[in-house]
């Protein structure tokens, strides 16, 4: 087993995995960092909590700084050499979360362009210059076009979560914005699963890419304990409420399929005493990132939401997830309960089953180790 010690990395960055207690690569780490270190583009495929940001967080990193000690330092404004871009705000703030400390020794500069803020604000954020941009692309996409910053001089670009987006329709926005970066810029694609969409932006943009799949990926963790609870003629919340009676010790994030679901819920939650937020699509923005907070923090033990919160974000204390209402798609489904059980940590994703999810349920037991 390989220790981060045998990547040859800047001492600065090595210096920062000490410090954090980093000392063996998980695999989608020891696999990716050879290939990105060696300037190859590479698609990762690894399953959620695999530690993913750093397996292409630290390679950007090391090749920033490497720049930089030859005595090419940025000097232009607005015109970063690594983009990360991300599907969502929060994904965008925990990626920066991620790289911060590594910017304290190597003096690297991270800025954010990301949707939900406001256009002075985003303008202020990449004024000037600086290294490493985390952007979401339909924010990025306008302020190429408005003249407000440049990608022609960036040499990596990585897409993180990339199926989400895909899932949205960003295919576009994603060839565009490969396009504007340097010529021969290495790319990276990183994913919890492959969707169609995926498959299709693979054999557009990533045709020459190193394809890397963990063991893990498309599979269950081993750590992670499943519950199936059967429903008997729809009656879904005296099931949740024995499984709640059942206290966890840290959060517990309830899944639904739609906004209504959980709004309804959410209120069933409160009539019966249970304190809880929300966390979905089509709510004021501010609110949404202070329920996330509030739920990261520890402030509050229950978050209900939908899909939304499935993929990228990672919540160190969810200890449980409860699917409500069971997804229909296999990819959903794993996205969700990798919320929990992330990073060698043990989990417990309940089931709340009916007849209609024969289907599904079939298809988690065929993949179960």
């Amino acid at each position: 087993m390989s220790l981060f010690s045998s990547f040859n990395l800047l001492p600065t960055l090595y210096s920062t995995l000490v410090e954090k207690g980093f000392v063996t690569p998980t695999e989608i780490q020891q696999r990716a960092l050879p290939a990105l270190l060696a300037g190859k583009s590479v698609v990762g495929v690894s399953e959620t909590g695999s530690g993913k940001t750093l397996a292409f967080g630290l390679p950007l990193l090391h090749m920033l700084k490497v720049l930089e000690n030859d005595g090419n330092a940025i000097s232009v404004d607005s015109q970063p050499r690594a983009a990360i871009i991300v599907p969502t705000r929060e994904l965008g703030e925990q990626v920066s979360r991620v790289l911060k400390p590594f910017t304290h020794t190597t003096r690297l500069r991270v800025r954010t362009l990301l949707g939900g803020t406001t256009t002075e604000v985003a303008k202020r954020n990449v004024k000037g210059p600086f290294e490493i941009l985390v952007a979401t692309p339909g924010r990025l996409v306008k302020f190429v076009d408005r003249g407000l910053l440049s990608l022609s001089d960036v040499r990596i670009l990585v897409f993180d979560e990339a199926d989400q987006m895909l899932d949205q329709g960003f295919l576009s926005d994603a060839t565009r914005i490969a396009h504007e970066c340097a010529p021969h810029c290495q790319l990276g694609l990183f994913s919890a699963t492959v969707s169609t969409s995926i498959q299709n932006l693979m054999s557009q943009l990533f045709s020459k890419a190193e394809v890397i799949r963990s063991a893990g990926s498309h599979r269950i963790v081993s750590t992670l304990t499943t519950l199936n609870r059967k429903v008997v003629d729809g009656q879904r919340f005296p099931v949740l409420e024995k499984i709640l009676a059942d206290p966890s010790p840290g959060g517990t994030l309830i899944f639904a399929n739609t906004r209504d679901q959980c709004d309804k819920l959410a209120g069933l939650l409160r009539d019966h005493g249970h304190k809880c937020l929300l966390y979905r699509g089509e709510m004021d923005k501010v609110e949404r990132r202070a329920n996330l907070k509030s739920f990261r923090d520890g402030k509050i033990d229950l978050l209900v939401s939908t899909d939304l919160a499935s993929r990228g974000l990672d919540v160190d204390h969810v200890d449980r997830v409860i699917n409500y209402h069971l997804p229909k798609e296999l990819e959903n489904y794993l996205h969700r309960v990798g919320r929990t059980a992330r990073a060698g940590r043990s989990g417990l994703v309940v089931n709340l089953v009916t007849e209609r999810d024969a289907e599904l349920i079939g298809r988690l037991e065929k993949i179960k180790k």
